[in-house]
């Protein structure tokens, strides 16, 4: 059994989905999760399945797209709970269309929310796991930052410049004992994911060997891992979690 007792999290996009599960998995392990996401009543919902398991669960409602709300929430997590060990960056934004047709607007919301938040996020978290010469970031990457996707540049440049951040700061960080991780899911079933169409779905799962969508557990066990000490010589990996869509 992995154990994270005392230890805490901090979850981003912890409201639904992958984010949720994260938190909730993270929790069952013993780690004290401080919640992060924009919808602060779906937070409190999460909090309270967490408490009422007998997890430690605090919501703090932040936006990653404002560094102001980034620097301002990780002051109150630290202040909350002492420290931040375990940082999941999760929080994410889709807005899809062909490169042609996208708006700059759309290019720079989806970039500044998935990259440049996790950047300033790390940032400001990193001096607490430094000071503790102890630390775990993971990163919720995604199958088309490795792959691509029609429709989606935003979407896949956000992912693989993740995938290129956890590299360059594994390096930066591992003389400090914090080893850097991500974690790539292919299709997994969440609301991110429910507005694909029943012939895209069905398009989606030929591609995949274990012919199922994932669950957001599935990440959420892979993400648990990453941050145990049982995962303390991992550093600058990319765990791909997508049934065999992808491999190499």
């Amino acid at each position: 059994m992995i154990s994270l007792n005392d230890r805490v999290a901090l979850v981003t996009g912890a409201s639904q989905g992958i984010g949720r599960a994260c938190a909730v998995t993270l929790a069952k392990a013993g780690a004290r999760v401080a919640l992060a996401a924009r919808n602060a009543a779906k937070l409190a919902e999460v909090a309270a399945e967490i408490e009422a398991a007998g997890g430690h669960a605090t919501p703090f409602e932040m936006d990653l797209a404002s560094e102001d709300s980034i620097k301002t929430v990780t002051k109150a997590v630290i202040a909350h709970y002492g420290k931040i060990e375990i940082l999941v960056n999760n929080g994410g934004i889709t807005r899809d269309n062909l490169m042609l047709r996208m708006k700059l607007a759309d290019w720079n919301a989806v970039l500044n929310t998935n990259l440049t938040g996790a950047f300033l996020l790390t940032q400001a978290v990193s001096s607490s796991m430094l000071k503790a010469r102890w630390g775990r970031i993971i990163n919720i990457a995604s199958v088309v930052g490795e792959t691509g996707q029609a429709g989606q540049a935003n979407y896949a440049a956000s992912k693989a410049g993740l995938i290129g951040l956890t590299m360059s700061l594994a390096r930066e960080l591992a003389s400090r004992n914090i080893t850097v991780n991500a974690v790539a899911p292919g299709y997994i079933s969440t609301p991110m994911t429910d507005v694909l169409n029943d012939q895209q779905r069905s398009a989606m799962l030929t591609q995949i060997p274990l012919d199922r969508a994932g669950t957001p557990e599935d990440v959420a066990h892979a993400v648990v891992f990453l941050a145990s000490d049982q995962a303390g010589y991992i550093t600058g990996h990319v765990l791909d979690v997508n049934g065999g869509m992808h491999m190499g």
